[in-house]
C-alpha cells in the first residue's frame, strides 16, 4: 500500500482540510519570498521609509494572509457540525485579533516615519518637536482605542458573551458611575493627555523648570510626564499638572535664548572697561549666536554694592547655560587680574574711638563724710 492508497482511504473533509493546509502553506511560502525580495529592494535605497514599512507591516501581514486564506477556505471543508462549531469560534477570535494587530502595526509604522522625518536634533527644531509630541499622544490614545475595540470585537464573536453583554446593558449606568467615581485621579490625568496633544502647552524637548527644578521634556504619557533633570535624575510629573498649575516652559516659540549674568561691585568699578571685556570674551566665544549682547548697571544694593548685568544670547538653553558660565568666569578673572579696585569693599564708617579717659564708676568715686 503507497502514500496515495492512504490518500484516498481519508475521509472526504480530511482530503479536503489537507488540500486547504496546502494551499495556506503555499501562501505563506509565497509572502515570505515577497518579503525578502522587499527587503533587498529597501536596503538599495537610501531612505529609512520602506525599511520601517517592511519591519513593522512583514509579520502582521503574513497572519492577514493566512487568516483570509482560512476564512475563505471555511465554507468548502463540509466539516462536521461539532468541528464546524469549533473553527467559528477559532477564527472568530482570530481574525479581530489579526485586523487589530495589522491597524496597530500601521499606526505604529506611521508615529516611526514621523520620528525619522522630524528630526529634533537640528538647532531650529520647533515645529518638528511639536509635530512629534502631537503624534506621540495620539498614538497611544490610538493604541488604547484599538486595543479595547479588537478585545471587543473578539468577545462578541462568542454568542454567550454577546448575550451576558446585552443583559448587562441596563446596569451599565451605575457601574459607570461607580468605576468613574473609583478612577477618578486617572480619568482626570487621561482627558488632560488628550487636551495636551492639541493645546501643547509642552512638547519633546522642551526645557522647562517646575517643582523648582531645571530639566528636559523626555516622555509625554498619557497620564504622565518625564523630566529629564540636569543631574540625570527624572521628574514624574501629572499631565494635569501641566494644565492646572504654572511652569516656565523656555523653549515655548523657539529654542534660541537670552542669557543673563549678575556680578555685584563697588561703585568705583569702571564700568565701560568692563563692557569692553564682556564684547570680547563674547564675540570670541562659539556658544553665541551672533545676535546680541549687553551689559548695563540695573540695581544699588543696600550693601554699599552696584549690580552689573550682562546679556547674551544662544541657540539653546545648554548652550546658553554653558556661555554664562564662560562669561562669568572670564569677567572675574579679568576683575580680579586688572580691576581689583571693582571688588566689593565695605563702605560703613565705624565711629572713632574717645581719646579721653572713662570717667570712674561710681563705687570709685572718694565719699563726702569722713
Amino acid at each position: 500500500m503507497t502514500i496515495f492508497d492512504i490518500d484516498l482511504d481519508l475521509p472526504g473533509w480530511a482530503q479536503r482540510l489537507s488540500g486547504v493546509a496546502a494551499f495556506v502553506l503555499a501562501l505563506a511560502l509565497l509572502h515570505r519570498v515577497m518579503l525578502v525580495v522587499l527587503r533587498r529592494l529597501a536596503a538599495r535605497t537610501a531612505t529609512r521609509t520602506d525599511d520601517i514599512l517592511i519591519a513593522r507591516l512583514g509579520r502582521p501581514t503574513f497572519w492577514l494572509v493566512i487568516g483570509i486564506a482560512l476564512a475563505a477556505s471555511g465554507p468548502g471543508l463540509d466539516l462536521p457540525r461539532y468541528w464546524e462549531t469549533i473553527w467559528q469560534r477559532v477564527l472568530g477570535l482570530a481574525m479581530p485579533a489579526i485586523f487589530g494587530w495589522m491597524l496597530l502595526a500601521a499606526l505604529t509604522a506611521y508615529r516611526d516615519l514621523s520620528e525619522v522625518r522630524f528630526d529634533i536634533s537640528a538647532a531650529d527644531n520647533l515645529r518638528a518637536r511639536r509635530r512629534r509630541t502631537r503624534i506621540g499622544i495620539l498614538h497611544r490614545i490610538g493604541v488604547f482605542l484599538l486595543v479595547m475595540l479588537t478585545v471587543m470585537m473578539m468577545l462578541m464573536s462568542i454568542p454567550s458573551v454577546r448575550t451576558i453583554g446585552v443583559t448587562l446593558a441596563a446596569s451599565a449606568g451605575v457601574a459607570g458611575l461607580a468605576i468613574g467615581a473609583a478612577a477618578q485621579p486617572a480619568l482626570k490625568n487621561l482627558i488632560a493627555g488628550i487636551q495636551m496633544a492639541f493645546t501643547e502647552p509642552i512638547r519633546i524637548d522642551d526645557v522647562v523648570i517646575i517643582d523648582n527644578e531645571w530639566g528636559r521634556i523626555e516622555d509625554i504619557r498619557l497620564t504622565y510626564v518625564v523630566v529629564r533633570i540636569w543631574d540625570d535624575r527624572r521628574l514624574v510629573v501629572p499631565v494635569s499638572k501641566f494644565l492646572e498649575n504654572s511652569f516656565q516652559n523656555w523653549t515655548r516659540e523657539t529654542s534660541a535664548l537670552l542669557g543673563s549674568v549678575f556680578w555685584y561691585l563697588d561703585p568705583a568699578a569702571d564700568v565701560p572697561r568692563i563692557r569692553d571685556k564682556l564684547a570680547e570674551v563674547v564675540r570670541a566665544s562659539p556658544r553665541w549666536d551672533q545676535r546680541f549682547f549687553n551689559l548695563q548697571v540695573t540695581d544699588s544694593k543696600p550693601d554699599g554694592t552696584m549690580e552689573v548685568r550682562g546679556l547674551m544670547t544662544a541657540k539653546d538653553a545648554s548652550t546658553a547655560f554653558d556661555l554664562r558660565c564662560e562669561v562669568r568666569e572670564a569677567i572675574y578673572a579679568f576683575i580680579r587680574a586688572d580691576m581689583p579696585e571693582a571688588l566689593p569693599r565695605d563702605r560703613f564708617m565705624r565711629a572713632p574711638a574717645d581719646p579721653r579717659p572713662a570717667a570712674p564708676a561710681p563705687a570709685d568715686l572718694p565719699s563726702a563724710h569722713p
